[in-house]
């Protein structure tokens, strides 16, 4: 596996992380954009289970391809950080797919998380998508030197770790 080099994140609400961090694991996840339905299902299990995470021993870094702007109207209990312009992305190598939406299990959280933005549950996603909307999501467990202990690119829109392959991940690392 890759190390990942020092560096400090800046969340859309100003506070700085250190990546990786000194006394902790770090969960770098890679999202689409603001108000993705897709996106929204996904956050909605690790909002819910965030205490769980952060409990072991695991900070929750959430990347966005949105502008700050946007992503501050969600209250999110764990760091957002905003790249509209990819810059993480590419660093990590995470990619967009023309295929990204075409997954039976896309299809069924586009359904799900469409139909639950529509019920007013989750906030819409503007008209426009400065990094377009076939992104992948991609999962990075980093350990406290800045050794990437497990990483995942997804191969749709939905392929992401849930909240427990996350810590099934954690708990590996520890051991």
């Amino acid at each position: 596996m890759l190390d990942v080099a020092e560096r400090e994140l800046v969340t859309v609400t100003g506070e700085r992380i250190p990546v990786p961090d000194p006394e902790s694991l770090v969960h770098l996840n890679f999202r689409r954009f603001a108000g993705c339905p897709i996106c929204n299902l996904h956050l909605r299990s690790i909002a819910s289970r965030h205490e769980e995470i952060t409990a072991a021993g695991i900070r929750e870094v959430v990347f966005f391809h949105s502008p700050a702007a946007e992503l501050r109207a969600y209250d999110l209990p764990f760091a957002v950080i905003a790249d509209p312009t990819k810059r993480y992305y590419r660093e990590f190598g995470v990619e967009s797919s023309r295929r990204a939406l075409l997954h039976p299990r896309t299809l069924g959280a586009i359904l799900r998380g469409s139909a639950l933005t529509l019920l007013g549950k989750y906030r819409p996603p503007a008209a426009r998508q400065q990094g377009g909307r076939l992104g992948l999501p991609a999962d990075f467990l980093i350990a406290p030197g800045g050794r990437v202990l497990a990483a995942k690119y997804g191969k749709h829109a939905y392929d992401q770790w849930s909240v427990d392959e996350l810590l099934s991940h954690a708990r590996a690392a520890v051991t």
